[in-house]
C-alpha cells in the first residue's frame, strides 16, 4: 500500500510539474485527403493552429521558447509550409490557396512577426528573421 501511495504522488508531482510546458496548444482541422501535419512545442504560453481543405497539403510547425504564436492556412493541392519559432513573442502566419506553393519561415530571436499569402499555383517563399523586433510580409500571386 506504501508503494502504491507513494507511486501515486510521484505520478502527480510529475504531471504538475510537466502542466506549464503543455500550456497552449496545437489545434489542427484537416479535410480532403493525404493531408498531413506535424509539429513540436518545447516552453511555456506556444500556439499552434493548422487549417488544411484539399489534398496532399503538409505542414510542420517547430516552436522552442515562450508566447510563440503560428498558423498555416492550405486549401488547394500539393501545399507546403514549414515554420520554426525559437525564441520568445514570436508571431508566424501563413495562408496558401492554390496548388503547389511552397514557404519556409524560420524566426531566431525575440518579437518577431511574419505574415504571408500566396495565391495561384508554384508560389515559393522563404522567410528568414534572426535577431529581434523584425517584422516582414510577403503577398504572391503565381500562375
Amino acid at each position: 500500500m506504501k508503494r502504491i501511495v507513494i507511486s501515486t504522488v510521484i505520478a502527480a508531482l510529475v504531471a504538475v510539474s510537466a502542466a506549464p510546458a503543455m500550456a497552449g496548444g496545437f489545434w489542427v482541422n484537416q479535410s480532403g485527403y493525404g493531408n498531413s501535419t506535424g509539429g513540436k512545442q518545447t516552453g511555456w504560453n506556444n500556439s499552434y493552429s493548422i487549417q488544411q481543405t484539399g489534398r496532399y497539403n503538409s505542414q510542420v510547425g517547430q516552436q522552442w521558447g515562450n508566447n510563440n504564436v503560428g498558423a498555416v492556412g492550405q486549401e488547394g493541392r500539393n501545399n507546403s509550409a514549414d515554420t520554426w519559432q525559437r525564441g520568445n513573442n514570436n508571431a508566424a502566419g501563413v495562408a496558401q490557396f492554390g496548388n503547389n506553393h511552397r514557404s519556409m519561415i524560420t524566426q531566431d530571436g525575440n518579437g518577431n512577426i511574419v505574415a504571408g499569402v500566396q495565391v495561384g499555383n508554384n508560389c515559393s517563399a522563404n522567410v528568414t528573421q534572426a535577431g529581434s523586433g523584425n517584422v516582414s510580409a510577403f503577398v504572391q500571386s503565381c500562375n
